[in-house]
């Protein structure tokens, strides 16, 4: 139970979260580039584009292609990517998949400490939960990390987070 993470308070469905698991969601994000939520949504949105604009152009020239197997390089880079990686994943989903009430404004963020962060709840939507630093858990400091989605705590995130109460 010391990597388990709730979201409770106003909310229709209280979420119980297990970052160890994370690092097999193809949502997650890295912390070593990640400069903020805003900035990562443009650079998906652009990233998207040009994959979309270059299979485009390579069909229109080249014609269609089957697809190939994968190289094992491939697979052995990304294999260690997630070994040695610092990752985040983007908060937004769990909190609204927890529904806040209708009169919910706020989010509490708690730590094992007794230390809580107090944001309004539009703020918390933009949460980024790091779970790992240099491919391995958050043993001392987490189950996570919380940092603020305009990045403003990087370098100085919330830390031993152990739930989200929403008021």
């Amino acid at each position: 139970m010391d990597f388990i993470v709730f979201i409770h308070g106003n909310i229709k469905y209280q979420i119980t979260i297990d970052p160890t698991v994370w690092i097999f969601d193809d949502r997650k994000i890295d912390l070593t580039t990640w400069s903020g939520e805003e900035n990562r949504k443009q650079e998906e949105i652009e990233a998207y584009q040009k994959s979309v604009s270059e299979q485009w152009d390579k069909e229109i020239t080249k014609g269609v292609d089957a697809p190939k197997r994968s190289e094992t390089n491939q697979v052995r880079s990304k294999k260690e990517q997630l070994i040695h990686g610092t990752f985040a994943m983007p908060f937004r989903s769990f909190l609204e998949n927890a529904e806040p009430e209708a009169d919910a404004k706020q989010v509490v963020v708690e730590t094992s400490d007794g230390t809580e962060h107090t944001v309004n709840l539009q703020d918390a939507l933009q949460f980024v939960t790091g779970f790992s630093k240099d491919g391995e858990p958050l043993k001392e400091t987490g189950p996570v990390h919380v940092y603020y989605g305009d990045g403003s705590n990087k370098e100085n995130p919330i830390t031993h987070v152990t739930g989200f109460r929403v008021v």
